[in-house]
This record gives structure tokens, C-alpha cells and sequence, in this order.
């Protein structure tokens, strides 16, 4: 039986988050920003971080997949690619946590192809056990160090999702 252990609760979880929208507000005011949130991860998050966005922004997603249990497979597999025309606009994607950084690596360099004004990143979860890849997290509510991590989105072979607070998740 897995064990969970409570990192940050629902409370936590809120303040963060509120906290972050607020700095992106200001950050973006008078820019054309497009949130591009990575699935499926992220739709917690980003649907939270949005309300907490005080300007006027857009929405979009990006699917990408490189996860099986709790490994990197190693090669990046695009599921659903942006709607939007993302040319000359700000595009902040929204993640639901950076690990290694190969999954990031590979969306900016597609992101970059669709010609933004800018890119910056957002992630619930900046965690640093395994970071391979030198990727610069702008905007982040939480920084680990260690832990597989479950709830509020992040999952376990599709698992977990729903958890309303983050966890650290023992097997």
C-alpha cells in the first residue's frame, strides 16, 4: 500500500498560488500574455493560477508526454499542440512541475518555432533531485529538493490527480 506523505496543504497551496498570480499580473501589465498550460499536469494549477491573474491573458495547452510510472522515458511524444497563434506574443507556460528539464527543454525549442514575443515559465513544483538540463523557472510556488510527488494534478501512472494538496508519495 502506498504511503503519502502531506508537503503542502490546500491553505498552503492557495497562498502560493495567489501570490503568484499576483506577481505575473504585474509582471505582464500591458502585455499580450498567453498562458499555455502542459498537460495534463498542469490543469489544476493553471485553472487556479488564471483566476488568480488580475489582467486580461489568454489560454491555451500543450500536450507532451515523456513519463511511465515514475520514469523518464527519454523522448518527448507531443500529444496536443497549441490552438493559438502564439507569433509575437507573450507566452508563459504553466507546468506542473520541472524535474529533469528535457520535457521543458523540447517545448520551449517547439515554442520558440512558433515565433512569441517572449517565453518565461511557470511551475507549481520547482524540484531540483534530478535536474539535468539548465532551464530557468520564472515564476514557481514551491521548491523541493527530493520526493515523487502527487496531488493537485501531478500523477502516478494517471493516478492521484485529484488529491487536493501535494504529496510525497512512498511505494
Amino acid at each position: 500500500m502506498p504511503e503519502f506523505i502531506l508537503l503542502s496543504s490546500q491553505e498552503e497551496i492557495r497562498r502560493q498560488v495567489q501570490k503568484t498570480g499576483q506577481k505575473i499580473s504585474a509582471d505582464y501589465k500591458d502585455k499580450d500574455l498567453v498562458m499555455v498550460g502542459i498537460l495534463k499536469g498542469a490543469f489544476i494549477f493553471m485553472a487556479d493560477l488564471s483566476r488568480q491573474i488580475n489582467i486580461d491573458h489568454d489560454i491555451d495547452f500543450i500536450g507532451a508526454s515523456s513519463y511511465e510510472g515514475t520514469i523518464s522515458k527519454g523522448q518527448l511524444s507531443f500529444t496536443k499542440k497549441p490552438d493559438l497563434d502564439l507569433a509575437g506574443r507573450d507566452v508563459l507556460l504553466v507546468e506542473d512541475i520541472v524535474d529533469t528539464g528535457h520535457t521543458l527543454l523540447k517545448i520551449i525549442e517547439f515554442i520558440h518555432l512558433l515565433n512569441p514575443g517572449s517565453i518565461k515559465l511557470c511551475s507549481l513544483i520547482d524540484k531540483h533531485e534530478r535536474r539535468e538540463v539548465n532551464i530557468k523557472v520564472d515564476y514557481s510556488c514551491f521548491s523541493l529538493d527530493k520526493g515523487f510527488i502527487i496531488g493537485y494534478g501531478l500523477d502516478y501512472n494517471e493516478k492521484y490527480r485529484n488529491l487536493p494538496a501535494i504529496y510525497d508519495l512512498k511505494l
